[in-house]
């Protein structure tokens, strides 16, 4: 089953691909189970959040794959950061799949800082 997460903001998003064929983002319910099989400490928590983070990201990271981004967003209240793929669909892929959070995982403050002084950063907040 395919569960749609909204639209992505392309002012924001643009800096993944500027190639997109759609602006709905979806889950299904093989990466839920992912999620929840290899990442249970953030499945509850970030899959509350994952419409927030999605609208309002504090950070984007480059990915190594291609037209995939690492979504970064602090959530307050837990002293953490959530962590998407989002994997932005162009003309070279098939034309029925759409934009897609991957995985999720939850990163400490100390982890984040290790991205911002190692990883490629593509957006950040203003």
């Amino acid at each position: 089953m395919i569960h749609s997460l909204g639209v992505l903001n392309w002012q924001i998003y643009d800096c993944i691909s500027n190639k997109h064929m759609s602006d709905e983002v979806i889950i299904t319910d093989e990466q839920l189970q992912h999620i929840r099989e290899r990442h249970s400490e953030a499945y509850t928590d970030v899959l509350f959040y994952i419409r927030a983070i999605l609208a309002d990201p504090d950070y984007i990271f480059q990915d190594k794959t291609v037209n995939t981004g690492l979504i970064v967003k602090r959530i307050q209240h837990k002293k953490e950061s959530a962590v998407l793929v989002l994997k932005i669909i162009t003309p070279d892929d098939k034309k029925y799949y759409k934009n897609s959070v991957l995985t999720c995982w939850k990163i400490t403050e100390k982890r984040l800082e290790n991205y911002l002084r190692n990883k490629n950063i593509i957006y950040r907040k203003e």
